[in-house]
């Protein structure tokens, strides 16, 4: 589901050489690594948000970096869904009406049905209406997961997801991400330098 070989990546001087990766679909894989390691940087070249300078990556049995721009963006909004460190969700909308977006983005069509469905599934059902500057932390979080289901994706990529959390929210969190991974076989592949997570998955790989 996802392979790379050969991938680096250079800002100015400084070369980021990354090891071949290979998670094939269904499986889990954790990026460990300090700051300035790579795994974020990683991560968006994984998820087509930059471009790799060297080396190959597949996404799907797709090569992500001979698409044009408008192509990737089509693909991504299908295949990939991202849970980024800071959720990126607008403040002044409520939670259906950021989560309408993603589709939306996608040029898919839109299906209220399961976004309802979805909220349920994350116990934020009853937060529909709320405004995202109205939610809780842990509950914009939810939100987050929400949008990068939302989709269906081949892919899910999560950054540092578990950083600011006390060691229950932390499984809660890595639970809510292996359950919703597994709905619908997803790849999952978790960039962070928190080692609390190192228990909880098999494969890993540290920058």
């Amino acid at each position: 589901m996802i392979s790379t070989s050969g991938l680096s990546y250079s800002y100015g001087e400084k070369e980021l050489v990354f090891p071949d990766l290979k998670v094939v679909k269904g499986d889990h894989l954790l990026l460990l690594g300090e700051s300035g390691s790579g795994k974020t940087t990683l991560l968006h070249l994984l998820g087509g948000l930059l471009r790799s300078q060297k080396g190959s990556i597949k996404v799907a049995e797709v090569d992500v970096h001979s698409k044009t721009e408008s192509e990737l963006d089509s693909f991504r909004g299908r295949h990939v869904g991202f849970i980024f460190q800071k959720n990126h969700l607008i403040n002044a909308l409520t939670v259906f009406q950021n989560l309408q977006i993603a589709p939306y983005l996608a040029r898919m069509p839109q299906n209220h049905e399961w976004i309802l469905s979805i909220l349920e599934k994350l116990n934020m059902g009853e937060k529909r209406n709320a405004r995202i500057s109205e939610l809780s932390y842990g509950q914009a979080q939810r939100v987050a997961i929400a949008r990068a289901l939302l989709n269906k994706p081949t892919v899910l990529l999560a950054d540092e997801p578990t950083s600011a959390l006390d060691d229950t929210n932390c499984n809660r969190v890595i639970d809510l991400l292996l359950e919703v991974a597994a709905w619908n076989q997803s790849s999952l592949v978790i960039a962070t330098h928190d080692h609390r997570l190192k228990v909880r998955f098999q494969d890993q790989i540290l920058l």
